[in-house]
């Protein structure tokens, strides 16, 4: 029986191949889109899953309140942990700090051979290899953290430092970091062959940081400075509730609020963020930053679209199937009259559908292969076709299957399995009495997704048009800079390099400052402005330079004037500042003071407002300042140039010439360099990328759409065969039966989009909200959209209503 229903099947397939053709590329689109999207959930919610103690395992973070919002740092104060050591907390297994660090590079003693910034070291302890299941393969993992200048290093990490020497060699040989910090190699484990965030390399042990200078954080004892380079982890004992110690590290928190902080509005907490929330929160990030993370709202939209293209799909096949039903009359008719019952109807018309669904899987396995490569910006790096075979997935993959051949089928099978015997055998069921009632729906329903897609593309296009062609407020063109190395201290050097500089015929401008007016480095401080009984407590973020650099990027000064010298500390805020003060007159603020770290700072200027981040945020608070610190801690570390042209074709011989510079002074540091107009292109990543999603999008959607539009064109054509030509020998022409062919379906489509503008308007207000810096939402996006939805829909009509207008009516009115 099993074997007729297949052959029966194929032979409606390959007999209706127009049909057959259009639903098998309306789902493999659908089901392309599912796959690959549906692996990149699987990759991302699959972190960290092999940690046989996963659920146990939490990071102890840190959330700051203010007036102004909250914040977050991934990080914790350097004292917690002693802290909940020394409580004995029976709810805790383990207790793990470590704290990451950056080398410029680490030498093999042996061979003097120096390996360039090693990535992923940091100082720990025992504990840390008691909280996170490690395989050793040298050493022992009790005494291998015990003493300074030990170091524990990955398998990849060994080989890499030691070549030709076995593991059980390595041990006891020495590496050492940035020249000064010997260290022995104690241990060496295997690196976690699945997916996970804990990328870790190189494990020097804690006690050698409290004798090294290679990290400030380590030896920091104030519960009121957090760096995110100290990290706690902590592992809960078996069947204990999180509850009670989340409740402890509440009550630390407050022990340890500062008073002063608190009377402003000011306070943080301690949170237990999960080893499997990691990957997905943006609030805290990874350790990877190499590594662009998605979030999980991110993978709720992209499956969210997965889905519709895939309903869309659906709905063709539903459409199709439910209009060529009347058709197969006869078919069923006569297999009832032999016994057939309506359950196996059913089964077989499901079997149909199922080997054309699975014929668009198959298609759409190999339009899967080329996504991920065509949208490889898009997808993480470690996700390629090879996840398609894992099991799970391929599980998944066929109840997906499953899904869509009853999302698609059923209701067709009901439809069709419903005919009586008697009333098909007797030609009492004709195409006529078929009013396709929820075929138009459904049509609706298809072309407002169609509509909205297409109404948010040019939106989303027109916003981010409007905001990279927006004035920031500074000058950006041919202006680059570069950042020094952050552990060379050498004053004289920065200033040899700005001196070689200027000497160079291809730089017009060259200044030695901090940070540029706009970049993803910022930092701020908390100021209090007294003014009389008039307190104004607010953060202020700090942008380091001097004259020239102000005149470098044409910032404006509106009032007052600039600080005496770099080493002054004294500040020019800008007008974003005089706001939160309540000052509307500049020159009102010019000789007042603010007041941080008991200090008093005198304010002598007043600066016009440019934007210090992407347009999507407001001008925040900000003060311009000199460098006020000298040594290893100034904030002078960039050098900012402007090109002597603004012809790009001499950038790469003035750029070749400062790095001849950069290798002389810093040979063991790579030369990295920025342009101004790239670090703004930089802050619309995201949005960019969202309108290259919508426009593929809006693309796919419209194909399916035009794909169920084609076909049900075609059936009524058909089925209207001889309605055609009668028409044509009573005189109507081309157009005429053009018009009477495509109106029923032109009213669908304004149906669609009277009801997708709403949809789309709503939806548009409320993403604009996010932007400080939005265009407006004009009625002619609308009328393209509603326009170019029509005139789409119209050629597609076009295509078969002409033709069929054209033949010859003799041969119309033959038609069985």
């Amino acid at each position: 029986m099993l074997r007729n229903y297949l052959k029966i099947a194929f032979r409606n397939i390959v007999k209706n191949k127009m049909f057959s053709l259009i639903n098998i590329l309306g789902l493999s689109i659908g089901l392309s889109a599912a796959f690959v999207i549906g692996a990149m959930v699987f990759y991302d919610l699959t972190f960290d899953k092999f940690h046989p103690d996963g659920d146990r395992i939490y990071r102890v973070t840190t959330s700051f309140k203010s007036p102004e919002g909250d914040f977050y740092n991934a990080g914790v104060t350097v004292p917690l942990a002693q802290a909940l050591k020394d409580l004995n907390m029976q709810e805790l297994e383990t207790v793990a700090p470590f704290f990451t660090t950056y080398p410029l590079h680490v030498e093999n003693q042996e061979t003097g051979v120096r390996f360039k910034n090693p990535e992923f070291v940091i100082y720990t302890e025992s504990s840390y290899f008691k909280t996170f299941k490690y395989d050793w393969l040298a050493g022992d993992l009790n005494s291998a953290l015990e003493e300074p200048n030990n170091v524990v290093l990955s398998e990849n990490r060994a080989r890499k430092y030691f070549p030709n020497h076995e593991l059980d060699q390595i041990i006891g040989k020495s590496v050492v970091y940035n020249d000064t910090i010997p260290t022995t190699i104690s241990g060496i484990v295997a690196g976690f062959d699945e997916r996970t965030d804990i990328v870790f390399e190189e494990f020097i042990s804690l006690k050698t940081a409290a004798n090294q200078d290679m990290t400030n954080a380590v030896n920091e004892a104030s519960w009121n400075n957090t760096n995110s380079a100290s990290q706690l982890f902590i592992k809960l004992e078996q069947k204990t509730n999180s509850t009670k110690v989340q409740e402890t590290l509440t009550q630390i928190a407050k022990e340890h609020d500062d008073e002063e902080m608190i009377a402003i509005g000011r306070s943080n907490t301690y949170s237990m963020q999960p080893l499997s929330d990691i990957h997905l929160n943006p609030d805290y990030g990874t350790f990877d930053f190499d590594d662009s993370r998605t979030t999980l709202s991110a993978l709720k939209s992209l499956l969210l679209l997965a889905s519709i293209l895939l309903i869309l799909g659906c709905i063709n096949f539903i459409n199709l199937n439910t209009a060529q039903a009347i058709k197969r009359a006869k078919e069923i008719g006569i297999r009832k009259t032999l016994g057939s019952s309506r359950s196996q109807l059913i089964i077989q018309y499901l079997g149909e559908t199922f080997l054309l669904t699975l014929a668009a899987a198959t298609l759409s396995f190999f339009l899967s292969k080329w996504l991920l490569l065509f949208f490889a910006d898009f997808i993480p790096s470690g996700l390629t076709f090879e996840l398609f075979w894992n099991p799970w997935v391929l599980l998944g993959i066929l109840m997906l299957l499953l899904v869509v051949t009853i999302l698609s089928g059923f209701y067709p099978a009901l439809v069709m399995s419903k005919y009586r015997p008697v009333a098909v055998l007797k030609q009492q069921v004709s195409p006529s009495s078929d009013k396709g009632t929820l075929r138009k729906y459904l049509t609706v329903f298809q072309f407002v997704i169609a509509q909205v897609f297409i109404i948010a593309t040019l939106m989303v296009g027109k916003q981010l048009n409007y905001i990279m062609k927006k004035d920031m407020g500074f000058k950006t063109e041919a202006i680059t800079y570069l950042r020094t190395p952050w552990r060379d201290t050498s004053a004289v050097k920065r200033a040899r390099f700005v001196s070689k500089m200027q000497e160079l015929p291809g730089v017009s401008d060259v200044v030695l400052a901090g940070n540029p007016p706009a970049s993803f480095s910022t930092m701020f401080m908390n100021a209090l402005f007294v003014d009389g009984d008039k307190e104004v407590n607010s953060d202020l973020q700090l942008m380091y330079g001097n004259a020239h650099y102000f005149d470098l990027y044409n910032l404006k000064l509106v009032a007052g004037r600039m600080p005496l010298n770099d080493s002054i500390q004294e500040y020019v805020v800008n007008k974003s500042y005089l706001k939160v003060l309540g000052i509307n007159n500049p020159a009102d603020v010019v000789g007042k003071h603010i007041k941080s770290n008991n200090e008093k700072l005198p304010i002598v200027g007043v600066m016009e407002d440019f934007n210090q981040h992407s347009l999507k945020y407001g001008v925040s608070p900000m003060a311009f300042t000199g460098g006020s610190y000298t040594g290893k801690w100034t904030q002078f570390r960039t050098i900012h140039f402007k090109m002597n042209s603004t012809d790009t074709s001499s950038w790469p011989n003035t750029i070749s010439s400062v790095e001849k510079i950069w290798k002389e002074l810093y040979p063991e540091s790579d030369f990295e360099y920025s342009f101004m107009d790239d670090t703004v292109k930089k802050f619309y990543e995201s949005e960019q990328k969202t309108a290259i999603l919508l426009q593929w999008a809006t693309g796919l959607a419209i194909l399916i759409s035009c794909l169920g539009l084609l076909g049900l064109v075609i059936h009524t054509t058909e089925r209207r065969t001889k309605e055609i030509g009668i028409r044509k020998i009573l005189g109507a022409n081309v157009f005429q039966l053009n018009f009477l062919l495509s109106k029923d379906f032109l009213k669908l489509v304004l149906i669609a989009f009277v009801i997708a503008a709403p949809i789309a308007w709503y939806g548009l207000e409320t993403w604009l909200q996010e932007f400080a810096n939005k265009t407006e939402i004009n009625w002619w996006i609308f009328i393209l959209s509603g326009v170019s939805m029509v005139i789409i829909s119209l050629l597609i009509m076009t295509i078969k209503t002409i033709n069929s207008a054209n033949s010859n009516p003799i041969k119309s009115l033959r038609t069985e």
